[in-house]
């Protein structure tokens, strides 16, 4: 765990906006301490890396926060779009430096005599973005634009940081139930883990979105795809949580 201060230092990003994207919901900590300290952990950090590459594209915050908070988030599918755009950024300066470098080339040759040739050179299409700003558009159309991410957002624009982090804690305990019945070497396709595989369906309708079997199988695959989802399954219940809930979920949606 790292303190607001800690990844502040290690990330350049100022203490002040780490507290603001805390307040918007854009990045809670992990947790927080009895006296009020914010501690960040390792999946939170993936996050802000997240967050930071799409501020890098002059995405809003607002947009940011939909995409990141998309039940239906998929880091290699965000990393697949930001790297399509950075590429296409680079591509746009590259060829805003030709234009200059041109220009200040032609610049140094030019005499009085000669200035009918400036015509030439307005050549403009170096500032054209219509291709990185359709690219952009489609990555943002990508996330969220379901009645599943409606719902999502409805109910979650009423519950204030604490509700939040009160239903991510009370999710966890049920991952942490699903570590201990794994323990205890009971098999996922077993009652008590089907128990608990409809436990977490109706927290989720609850709390998120209506959880229907198809989303649910959904969920299942994404929290046995590796990256902040398992780790903080397997932080919460034991290594090997998350794919023991998967296998649970997948049999109970069968």
């Amino acid at each position: 765990m790292m303190t607001v201060h800690e990844v502040s230092e290690l990330t350049g990003v100022s203490i002040r906006t780490l507290h603001y994207y805390d307040q918007i919901g854009l990045l809670p900590p992990a947790r927080s301490t009895e006296a009020g300290y914010r501690l960040y952990d390792e999946a939170a950090l993936e996050r802000l890396q997240q967050i930071l590459l799409f501020r890098e594209l002059e995405f809003p915050l607002k947009e940011i926060r939909r995409i990141v908070g998309s039940p239906d988030f998929d880091k290699k599918k965000a990393l697949a779009q930001q790297l399509g755009l950075l590429r296409l950024k680079k591509e746009h300066i590259e060829r805003l430096i030709a234009l200059a470098e041109g220009l200040q080339v032609a610049e140094a040759r030019e005499t009085p005599e000669f200035g009918e040739r400036r015509r030439d050179r307005m050549d403009f299409t170096a500032f054209d973005k219509s291709k990185m700003e359709e690219y952009a558009r489609q990555a943002k159309a990508a996330w969220g634009d379901t009645d599943v991410y409606r719902e999502y957002e409805t109910r979650t624009a009423g519950m204030t940081m604490a509700e939040q982090q009160r239903a991510g804690t009370e999710m966890m305990e049920i991952f942490r139930a699903f570590g201990a019945i794994k323990e205890d070497g009971k098999e996922p396709s077993g009652e008590e883990a089907r128990a608990l595989v409809r436990k977490l369906q109706d927290f989720i309708s609850a709390n998120y979105y209506t959880c229907t079997r198809e989303i649910l199988a959904g969920l299942g695959q994404m929290y046995a795809a590796g990256g902040a989802f398992t780790e903080n399954i397997d932080q919460a219940g034991g290594a090997g949580t998350a794919a023991f809930a998967a296998q649970a979920i997948r049999k109970y949606c069968r």
